[in-house]
């Protein structure tokens, strides 16, 4: 029955099923013959079949979310009986959105310092695969936003709060001022990341309350692309405090604050809310707490 819900995972994940088989290590008639008996133990069709993969009817959606639950109480179960018997060991999936990866390692370090057997995976990815993933048990725990969006069913851990910045050359516009506004922002030729990412909506939604736009230059959604253009002394960007802190621009680049209004966002880590955690997720979120007075400093 696991296996069955493991392949049914697989197929919600790839929505194919050539691949869903193939990430799986099973041919994709083993998959089919696998989904039908999972459909007559439960006595309703799951999947809509055709040639192609083309969703899953409402008692499929159903099963998915108890599968869910159940393949992750089993891979809790299984890591709780390896740390009794070996310590905590094994590997940490994350995902985290782009302007929190400069605060990633403040959070894996003295993790890693305490549990030296456990390893890291961290992937980039917009908010909403950020909470995708996590529903899905592909990763084990996401950095996000956690008050401006909604997350649905997990728990969250706060971690500091973000603060902006516009970041431009001392000779570019405004570039000479110790603060800026939100309409002023609006003013400049901006590289900003794209629409997709929750960071630009936040961006949007502060420029559209106070009567104006973004007129971005360059859209990307990588934060390396946004940085190395403005290094050059040339672009301008607007970015979480934090982020510009990090990145340790040069004197060629002043961080501006924006004011006018303080636009501010939580951050934080965010986990399945299953009980009990398993072992590694349990020390990442106490971790996660004694580090968060630290960050907001």
């Amino acid at each position: 029955m696991i296996d069955k819900l493991e392949l049914l995972l697989a197929l919600a994940k790839e929505r194919h099923f050539g691949r869903a088989a193939e990430s799986c290590g099973v041919t994709q008639p083993t998959m089919s013959t696998s989904l039908k008996q999972l459909e007559e133990i439960l006595g309703v069709m799951l999947v809509q079949r055709g040639s192609r993969f083309q969703g899953f009817t409402p008692e499929g959606e159903r099963t998915l979310d108890w599968a869910r639950r159940i393949v992750g109480d089993v891979r809790s179960m299984r890591q709780e009986i390896k740390t009794l018997k070996d310590g905590l060991s094994g590997e940490i999936r994350i995902a985290a959105i782009p302007t929190v990866l400069g605060m990633v390692a403040a959070l894996t370090t003295p993790f890693r310092a305490r549990h030296p057997d456990v390893k890291f995976r961290i992937v980039s990815c917009t908010s909403a695969e950020v909470l995708g993933l996590l529903e899905n048990l592909e990763v084990d725990a996401g950095l996000t936003y956690i008050e401006n969006e909604p997350l649905g069913k997990v728990r969250s851990v706060p971690l500091y709060h973000e603060s902006y910045r516009l970041l431009t050359s001392p000779d570019g516009l405004f570039g000479d001022r110790d603060e800026v506004t939100w309409r002023e922002v609006g003013q400049v030729p901006l590289c900003l990341l794209t629409p997709d990412m929750q960071n630009r909506r936040i961006i949007d939604r502060a420029l559209k309350a106070v009567g104006t736009e973004a007129k971005p230059t360059l859209t990307s959604n990588s934060i390396i692309v946004l940085y190395t253009h403005v290094k050059t002394g040339r672009w301008a960007s607007v970015m979480p405090a934090k982020l510009a802190e990090t990145l340790g621009f040069s004197d060629a680049v002043r961080s501006i604050p924006i004011v006018d209004p303080v636009v501010s966002y939580s951050i934080g880590l965010v986990v399945p809310p299953r009980e009990p955690l398993t072992p590694l997720i349990a020390a990442l979120v106490q971790v996660a707490r004694e580090v968060a007075p630290t960050l907001e400093s």
